[in-house]
């Protein structure tokens, strides 16, 4: 079928006069499953839509928006797979020097907050098409949030992009709806009606059972309306049971929420990953050695979406949703036939999972009819009494695809829920994944090992960590393998103080082990942990929480996590007295680190001398003759 349009010469070839939608994103565009702009346009296309694409246009050129033409419905814009602003910056507010997502690898080829930029670029030179965004983006910034690159609390992107609509979450089935709507002559403004989607009105007397959410002023005026807000969203993130969301701004202006898309089913899933994707970037970027996001994901399968695990800090919640769905063996099994007969393919498959990879199924029967429950997780603080957990399906996925001609080798990669996986009484996966799926080394998120911290994590409790630790390293033993665990650790979350990051280096120093990467917590938008940064409080409970917002405490608490490396001592050492803990500044073994080198302490005192002796010519002068005598007897 080829790729889709990317210029005017593109569509004369295809017999194209004018393009349905034009979907202008902040990516290059890879036609693979993996990217969300392929899948939208790949859908659209097969229900009868022709869509063509403009990627990352120049925002400060009105012509590069115009490549394609003015299309028949309207504009699809997306910043790209990741928040623009976090692919452009590291937590620190330092640029990051390269972009995977690009040609390349080159960096700043998208503006900052780049759907609104492109959304202002289309209105400004197509006045009347319908624009409608998507992608993460504007999915976790759709109702009033806090952005950290600004350090301010920022209105919905639908109004600072002047778009008509977003479609939040995957959008497969909205995006479908939405065309359908245009298509009949239905007029953007009003397409209110449509699950996943968001609009703007200047009435609300016609919307049923709504709920009200705290206005954008009286957020921006008090944070804690802002959890008090965010509460009640995360509340109404089930497809089920969520309620319409309205929030008002200044000029009687309303952003309004409808519930989330339903869930899709298996059938559904099979037919989004069986489209026909070309599965690689487009030809056009070979001359710039391609895009280096492709690596990874070009022999990766995905096997589901959504995640019942319910971290803090992670915004699926807001995204996928907290349902499991998957694709068939079939499917996969599909995909990964043709992934065999790719000339570069060497035997090994990168990963079978997703947001987590042995989530195979929903938490528990109830949740494809009712919903997910509202205010109790699946695994947090303890495994639900109602969570089924099992591994069998997913274990029988992966003897399928270790079994396919080709293969020599199948990776999971993707999160592994360690709770979830010590929940299970039957140790036939546990022991399977050790022994064909690890690469050496596993990774694994405890993130931190302080149950103070972990508790405003959202993870498990430190002796569950403990636990697992123990039982992955008694496997490999049992197997006669040699393979080590990788944790991934967080600082700086809210809740942690310097008592409890100095708690997780002591753990460090007991393990013998010190990692090589520490992810500062990073703030972005729609997660429960953001909240609590900005807020200072846990909009789950209404209580204060510590926050860690000094830069210059947020690298002590990094420092803490690695210790050991020599240039960290100033704030390590600097760490451990402000945190009363000068016990662990010394000699033995249960010291983080050891006193300043006896020679440069010898140094300091015979300055310190020096400078004592400076109001005392005779003290000087009575050294001074004893050193000569000293001397003089040794010769």
């Amino acid at each position: 079928m080829g790729f889709l349009p990317i210029s005017k010469e593109d569509m004369a070839a295809q017999g194209i006069e004018q393009l349905d939608f034009v979907y202008v994103i902040g990516d290059a565009y890879v036609d693979h499953p993996s990217f969300g702009h392929a899948i939208i346009s790949r859908v659209l296309q097969s229900h009868g839509y022709i869509v063509g694409i403009i990627a990352q246009p120049d925002w400060k050129d009105e012509d590069s928006i115009t490549v394609l033409g003015k299309p028949r419905l309207g504009f699809l814009v997306s910043g790209g797979n990741m928040d623009s602003m976090v692919n452009h910056y590291f937590v620190s507010g330092k640029h990051r020097p390269n972009d995977a997502y690009t040609p390349g690898g080159e960096a700043y080829k998208r503006p900052d907050h780049a759907t609104v930029v492109y959304c202002n670029l289309i209105r400004r030179v197509y006045k009347d098409s319908p624009i409608i965004i998507g992608g993460i983006e504007a999915s976790l910034r759709r109702m009033a949030h806090y952005d950290y690159w600004s350090d301010s609390f920022k209105r919905s992107i639908l109004l600072d992009s002047q778009a008509d609509l977003i479609s939040y979450g995957m959008g497969e089935k909205s995006i479908v709806e939405i065309a359908d709507a245009l298509a009949s002559g239905i007029d953007v403004k009003d397409i209110t009606f449509i699950a996943g989607t968001v609009y703007k009105t200047k009435s609300i007397e016609y919307i049923y059972d709504g709920v009200k959410l705290p206005s954008y002023d009286s957020m921006k005026a008090e944070p804690a309306k802002y959890a008090e807000s965010f509460n009640i969203q995360y509340c109404n993130t089930d497809p089920f049971t969520g309620k319409t969301l309205i929030e008002e701004y200044p000029n009687s202006v309303y952003v309004v929420q409808n519930p989330p898309s339903l869930p899709l089913t298996t059938e559904e899933m099979d037919a989004v990953y069986d489209l026909p994707y070309m599965r690689t970037y487009h030809p056009s970027y070979e001359e710039f050695g391609g895009v280096p996001a492709i690596s990874e994901i070009k022999f990766s399968l995905v096997s589901n979406r959504g995640c019942f695990g319910g971290c803090n800090f992670c915004a699926l919640t807001f995204h996928q949703g907290r349902i499991v769905q998957v694709r068939s063996h079939e499917s996969i099994i599909r995909e990964a036939e043709l992934m065999i007969k790719d000339p570069d393919f060497k035997g090994y498959i990168h990963d079978v999972g997703g947001p987590t990879a042995n989530f195979r199924h929903p938490s528990c029967e109830k949740q494809m009819t009712q919903g997910v429950c509202k205010n109790r997780q699946c695994l947090f603080p303890e495994p639900c009494p109602n969570l089924e957990v099992d591994h069998s399906d997913y274990l029988s996925l992966l003897r399928k695809l270790r079994a396919l001609p080709g293969v020599k080798k199948v990776f999971v990669r993707s999160g592994i829920r360690f709770d979830y996986l010590m929940a299970d009484s039957d140790d036939t996966f546990f022991r399977e994944l050790v022994e064909h799926h690890v690469s050496g080394q596993l990774k694994v998120a405890p993130e931190h090992i302080s149950d103070a911290v972990l508790t405003k994590l959202g993870k498990p409790k430190k002796q569950v960590y403990e636990r697992f630790v123990k039982k992955y390293y008694n496997i490999n033993e049992q197997l006669g393998k040699k393979q080590f665990l990788v944790p991934y650790l967080m600082s700086s979350h809210p809740g942690s103080t310097l008592k409890e990051a100095i708690e997780l280096a002591e753990y460090l120093r007991d393990l013998g082990y010190m990692p090589e990467q520490v992810q500062d917590f990073y703030p972005t938008p729609s997660t429960v942990s953001t909240v609590m940064y900005y807020t200072g409080i846990d909009p789950r409970t209404g209580k204060k929480v510590y926050v860690c917002r000094n830069p210059h405490e947020k690298a002590m608490q990094r420092a803490l996590i690695q210790y050991r490396n020599p240039n960290n001592y100033d704030l390590v050492r600097e760490a451990l007295l402000k945190g009363g803990r000068e016990d662990l500044v010394g000699f033995d073994k249960k010291c983080l680190i050891k006193p300043r080198k006896i020679s440069n302490t010898v140094q300091n005192n015979h300055a310190g001398l020096k400078k004592s002796n400076a109001g005392n010519p005779s003290s000087g002068k009575t050294k001074k003759k004893k050193t000569i005598r000293n001397i003089h007897k040794k010769k």
